[in-house]
């Protein structure tokens, strides 16, 4: 059975809870202004002007190389939604830019998260903010409501170059797509969906790029099952267990003791997620 509440969260279940346990997600839900959600975006453009596009590496936990994606994973106006879910107490176990641009093939295929990321138990969240506007055409989050009930499904890894995925890993049963819900988000805005649920998104079709910000949230009482060492930043509250080691934030964007740093962590993740 999976336990989609903390202990710790209040005794009376707010909206947002309720309405995560019975379908395992739940948008639109205000997480920063359009104003700071363009903000970032010029930042984003002005960094990949002077450097060059992100590698696909560097897609993978931008909270540890930029300044900005550090703040905003510990945000209150996002954590203060998370923490309606599973307590105070929470930390942030990887994060991912997730940027298609205008007429891009790159898709993500039906999945749940909790396939390859060792978590234990599956009380993980993915607070997926939109940077730009998260439409169908542009290819927006799709999930399968009520989804996150089932246990761990069968997938198969296909390694396509246009798959978005570590491993283009997808369901290996039949997934119903009129059964489907489209998140559609404006900039700024944010969906919250369960571990295990089954998600995915299309390309983008349109003239507009599409960009989204993923971060997981979990309550520090998980663990990582995996042979390596894994890492995770407390957004907030305490961390009592102790089960990851602490993410040092960068000082400034791209420092190179954080490019050093971010690198490390890349290389415990390889080794979790492609055991």
């Amino acid at each position: 059975m999976i336990s989609t509440a903390s202990k710790d969260s209040a005794s009376v279940p707010s909206e947002i809870r309720r309405r995560f346990e019975r379908d395992g997600f739940v948008a639109p839900l205000r997480a920063i202004e359009s104003e700071e959600a363009a903000s970032i975006r010029t930042s984003l453009a002005e960094h990949e002007n002077r450097h060059g596009p992100l590698s696909r590496e560097q897609h993978n936990n931008p909270h540890l190389l930029f300044t900005w994606a550090d703040r905003l994973v510990r945000d209150p106006r996002i954590t203060d939604r998370v923490a309606e879910l599973y307590g105070e107490d929470l930390l942030v176990w990887g994060s991912t830019l997730f940027i298609k641009p205008p007429h891009h093939p790159g898709f993500v295929s039906w999945h749940q998260d909790s396939t390859y990321w060792g978590l234990d138990p599956a009380d993980v969240v993915t607070a997926w903010v939109a940077l730009s506007d998260s439409h169908a055409d542009n290819g927006a989050l799709c999930v399968v409501p009520g989804s996150h009930l089932q246990e761990q499904l069968a997938h198969r890894d296909t390694f396509d170059p246009d798959n978005m995925l570590s491993r283009g890993q997808e369901i290996s049963v039949e997934v119903h797509e009129d059964e489907s819900h489209c998140i559609e988000l404006n900039p700024g805005e944010m969906s919250l969906h369960h571990v295990r649920m089954v998600h995915g998104s299309g390309p983008n079709t349109s003239d507009r790029p599409r960009i989204g910000f993923a971060i997981r949230y979990l309550p520090t009482r998980v663990r990582q099952i995996g042979a390596v060492r894994d890492t995770a930043t407390l957004a907030r509250g305490i961390d009592r267990f102790e089960n990851f080691d602490p993410e040092v934030a960068p000082e400034s964007d791209f420092a190179p003791e954080a490019v050093v740093f971010h690198d490390e962590v890349e290389e415990r993740l390889k080794k979790i997620i492609l055991q």
